[in-house]
């Protein structure tokens, strides 16, 4: 037992902050084709901590995709390391669920079964994950869609089935890469909150790639914002608005200033102030 006083602090005794669940260490990509070599991206480095939601925005070209595909271990980094809590991890990463800009549904299977495929890859189906499946369908408001095909289903539906699939195996890290970038205004503000209301649930920690920076601003606690190829980070923004968010987020002040912030560190072309 301690001789401390109480309520004094033991030397020593204070909780460590947590470590990051991804640190992104000066990675770079390269690509040698018949120009040579092209830098595609970086160095760039940063850390996602347990939970949060990152956006990252930058010009057409700069690697976002790109980075994000290394992040995942499709892509191999030609330089730099990607450490999942602290280890290094080659290949593709177990933990790590991915939503690519198109749903990618196999037209053949019901939407229950898209949802399942990974599991049955992992070869981990029974009727604990079905359940899980049809939870997650349930989720985004397709319980009723669960036995239809996917061609049954409006584009904005279909990638929620998508981001369903990414989530029935229950990763910590979820990666989206333009998921909603072909989706009307209206379907993609829908999304928005829908994709919102996973991630209050889950608690999942999110990467999510998009051109569009109010959508960024309105998901994310943090916006990186990449320059032109081969892409760095420009500006690491802490986005400071209340949760939950809704209409009236868009409405306050400081969602247009962070907007203008962003847009100035993209350049000129993203400035109609200049």
């Amino acid at each position: 037992m301690s001789d401390a006083p109480v309520g004094m602090a033991v030397e020593g005794t204070e909780d460590a902050p947590a470590a990051p669940v991804l640190q992104i260490d000066s990675v770079q990509r390269t690509f040698t084709g018949k120009r040579g070599v092209v830098n595609a991206l970086g160095p760039v480095s940063f850390s996602v901590d347990a939970g949060t939601f990152v956006s990252i925005v930058g010009p057409s070209g700069c690697g976002k995709s790109t980075l994000l595909k290394v992040v995942y271990g499709v892509v191999p980094a030609s330089e730099g390391t990607v450490r999942y809590r602290g280890r290094g991890v080659a290949g593709q990463r177990s933990n790590f669920g991915m939503v690519f800009q198109s749903p990618v549904l196999l037209p053949w299977r019901s939407n229950l079964k898209n949802v399942l495929l990974p599991l049955e890859v992992l070869k981990r189906t029974d009727a604990a994950s079905e359940a899980r499946a049809r939870e997650l369908l349930d989720m985004v408001g397709l319980a009723d869609f669960a036995d239809h095909r996917p061609s049954e289903l409006s584009g904005g539906m279909q990638q929620r089935v998508a981001i369903c699939r990414a989530l029935v195996y229950d990763p910590e890290v979820l990666l989206l890469d333009e998921p909603f970038g072909a989706l009307d205004a209206l379907t993609r503000e829908q999304l928005n909150d829908d994709l919102l209301r996973i991630w209050s649930e889950t608690r999942k920690t999110v990467i999510f790639v998009t051109h569009d920076i109010s959508e960024a601003v309105y998901l994310s606690d943090r916006v990186l914002v990449m320059s032109a190829r081969p892409g760095k980070i420009r500006d690491d923004i802490a986005i400071e608005l209340e949760r939950p968010r809704n209409l009236e987020t868009r409405r306050h002040p400081s969602f247009e200033e962070y907007g203008v912030r962003i847009r100035r560190e993209l350049g000129p072309a993203h400035d109609p102030g200049r």
